[in-house]
């Protein structure tokens, strides 16, 4: 039958195995680790120091010690232990030694110390040492039992570690899901939802508590096959065959009832087991609305413009081809008005030209502003006087007070602001005054043109100053490419202003710009 100390250090090695297998927090399983340890041995006080190759060596656990002894015992156990990866235990006696100076010159009452090393895996992962106050040294059977209890406790300590490291990682990976803009998906080998971020739900507006563990098809309906095979079609051919056979998909999602298909495109990347076996398929989700719009504004560029184009060009052959006609003999007068339309049409096709080119150099950042003293009251004087001999149907004025200030800004590009502004003016009211007005505020200018057209719908609105947009209705009746306003808006912003509309539906259209005074 074994003695009742053997029967109590048994328990203790069991406890210890127990706590092992049941105790993941590194916190709580170094205070009870080092309970045990100073129980068993008989001991009054001790401290458990871990290592890492970034902090060395620090103490993670303390009984019975002040801090102040704490602190000591770091920079001593950074300069004097090195122990190596497969320690020998006649390498600790220097350690004992400064543990047994320690407590000497402490003055704590204790009397003798031991420190034996936590091995897990041929790795030190730390120190525990453990302090009594009375006489003696500890015997052979007191090491033996120690080092078997050190062993244990390094095992439960590095897995504590791997644990903690895990669960870091696992909250690195969860920040990385929820902070992605792109909605993810987690799928198991079944298909079914794992598990999806916040931007998949706000994406198709979705309630997380409701999607947990349903099939993928319950969730990515399509609205119209889409481009390419959907996950369910591949995977009946035999997707996937290797790890990294990724699978795109693009289409139109349904979404809630209150909203309208989400356009997107789906890439789907499988998680393979060594052995080959599907273990999950990751689902990035991707709105690709600002693609497709990409896609149309591409063909409404290539529509507008070739029709842009192709008039004035057409016209010009036409007079052309005719004044060259060998058998006919004309008037002056007709070749005088056939050469004055040749002209405006050459000029069309030059303005388009340079508001083609001014668009493109506005989407490389090229739009130069020069500066120098302007005189904004002359220049709308001088825009009434040249476009007053295009219409006899409207009536033109500039209205400015006589206090105008002078600006610093490029006359070339406000001249072009002022004409983009008055020639739609023309081209949209059939007739009418057209009024070019200038206000003085504390920090700005604002210049205003009005007419006595219909007016812009309110739908329109937010997008008249958008690149080759023009109002469906306008567009049916007038030609243009849709890029006045667009350049209107940057030349305005470039100086530092704003520009606004500022009207009511059927009741003449007002288009305001505001400058900055500095």
């Amino acid at each position: 039958m074994l003695p009742d100390s053997r029967v109590r250090q048994r328990d203790y090695l069991l406890e210890i195995s127990r706590a092992l297998t049941q105790e993941l927090d590194q916190e709580k399983l170094l205070a009870r680790i080092l309970d045990i340890a100073i129980e068993i041995l008989a001991g009054q006080a001790g401290l458990i120091t871990l290592h890492s190759d970034a902090e060395g060596w620090k103490v993670v656990a303390n009984q019975g010690l002040p801090p102040v002894f704490t602190r000591l015992i770091e920079p001593y156990l950074n300069d004097i232990a090195r122990i190596p990866a497969d320690p020998n235990p006649a390498e600790l006696p220097e350690i004992n030694r400064l543990l047994s100076q320690m407590i000497t010159l402490s003055g704590l009452g204790l009397l003798t110390g031991v420190a034996l090393p936590l091995i897990a895996r041929n790795q030190v992962v730390g120190l525990i040492f453990i302090f009594r106050g009375y006489p003696g040294i500890f015997t052979a059977d007191d090491r033996a039992i120690l080092s078997s209890f050190a062993n244990q406790a390094a095992i439960a300590v590095q897995n504590a570690q791997f644990y903690s490291q895990l669960a870091s990682q696992k909250a690195h990976l969860d920040a990385l899901l929820d902070s992605t803009g792109d909605g993810i998906l987690i799928l198991g080998s079944d298909f079914r939802i794992d598990r999806c971020n916040p931007s998949f739900i706000r994406l198709l507006n979705l309630d997380r508590s409701n999607i947990q563990n349903l099939a993928h098809d319950q969730v990515i309906r399509w609205v119209h096959p889409p481009q390419g095979l959907t996950l369910e079609q591949a995977a009946a051919g035999g997707w996937p065959l290797t790890a990294h056979a990724h699978l795109y998909v693009e289409g139109d999602l349904f979404r809630s009832q209150e909203s309208a298909p989400l356009p997107v495109g789906i890439t789907y990347s499988p998680l393979l087991s060594e052995g080959g076996q599907l273990l999950n398929v990751i689902a990035t989700v991707r709105d690709i609305s600002r693609f497709r719009q990409a896609e149309e504004l591409k063909s409404t560029f290539i529509s507008i413009i070739s029709h842009e184009l192709k008039t004035p060009v057409a016209l010009i052959k036409g007079y052309v081809s005719t004044l060259r006609r060998e058998d006919a003999n004309w008037d002056p007068a007709i070749i005088e008005d056939s050469l004055m339309v040749i002209e405006e049409e050459a000029d069309n096709l030059t303005g388009l030209i340079e508001n083609l080119l001014d668009a493109s150099r506005l989407q490389a950042g090229g739009l130069m502003i020069k500066r120098s003293d302007v005189n904004l009251p002359v220049l709308a004087h001088h825009m009434v006087e040249r476009f007053q001999t295009q219409s006899t149907q409207h009536s033109l004025v500039a209205d400015f007070p006589a206090d105008f200030p002078i600006l610093l800004a490029d006359e070339t590009r406000l001249g072009q602001v002022l004409s983009n502004l008055v020639s739609n003016a023309l081209k949209y009211s059939p007739q009418g005054e057209i009024r070019i007005s200038g206000s003085v505020h504390p920090d700005a200018v604002v210049i205003c043109v009005d007419d006595q057209g219909p007016g812009i719908a309110a739908e329109d609105i937010p997008h008249i100053f958008d690149r080759f947009y023009r109002a469906p209705e306008m567009a049916r009746q007038h030609k243009g490419a849709g890029l006045g306003l667009f350049l209107a808006r940057a030349i305005v912003e470039a100086h530092g202003g704003r520009i606004w509309v500022d009207t009511v539906s059927g009741k003449g259209t007002r288009i305001c710009f505001s400058l900055p005074l500095n």
